[in-house]
């Protein structure tokens, strides 16, 4: 069976992979502009929301059945299969991004009910919501969290790959004439 990797190991490897994503929406916010010519209003605010959600979920969704990893899951050496061990399905992919927003949609509403829209009380509405998601995997007997484990998905490590720098046999000496 593979191996869990451990809960700070998977939090590391979201904090970089939260730079990653900020780079793929950056890029994703000049195609935006491009095609409404930089156009403002509610109708395109929302509709800038709605296409980084759509671009941040085929990043994952695209990372998750492909190649089981993103770049930031590759660096960490984790990798992303369904329950069995068997290659993420797509149906199983998107439903995974979905439940995902649980890190951040609940903070959300919880800010927006309340009226809270200050940088600090923001980041600590926020704080606090990841926090709370980080722990379900204290609860779960096999240290997967919720959105892994209501998906039928989990995390893996994978082994570290040989070194080419490894010392190998050493070629014979060449011979002097």
């Amino acid at each position: 069976m593979d191996t869990p990797p451990s809960i700070r190991r998977r939090m590391i490897a979201m904090v970089y992979e939260i730079f990653l994503v900020l780079s793929v929406e950056a890029l994703a916010v000049v195609v935006w502009m491009l095609a409404t010519q930089n156009r403002h209003g509610p109708l395109f605010d929302h509709g800038l929301k709605a296409w980084l959600f759509l671009v941040t979920g085929a990043y994952f969704i695209h990372a998750w059945t492909g190649s089981s990893h993103t770049l930031a899951m590759k660096t960490w050496r984790l990798r992303l299969v369904a329950d069995g061990g068997a290659r993420v399905p797509l149906r199983t992919a998107v439903l995974r991004y979905l439940l995902a927003w649980g890190w951040f949609a609940p903070a959300l509403l919880v800010r927006s009910v309340f009226g809270l829209h200050g940088k600090g009380e923001t980041a600590a509405v926020l704080a606090i919501g990841v926090l709370a998601w980080a722990m379900t995997a204290l609860f779960d007997k096999e240290r997967r969290f919720l959105h892994d484990r209501l998906a039928g998905t989990r995390l893996v490590s994978m082994p570290k790959p040989a070194s080419a720098l490894a010392p190998g046999p050493t070629p014979p000496a060449a011979e002097a004439s």
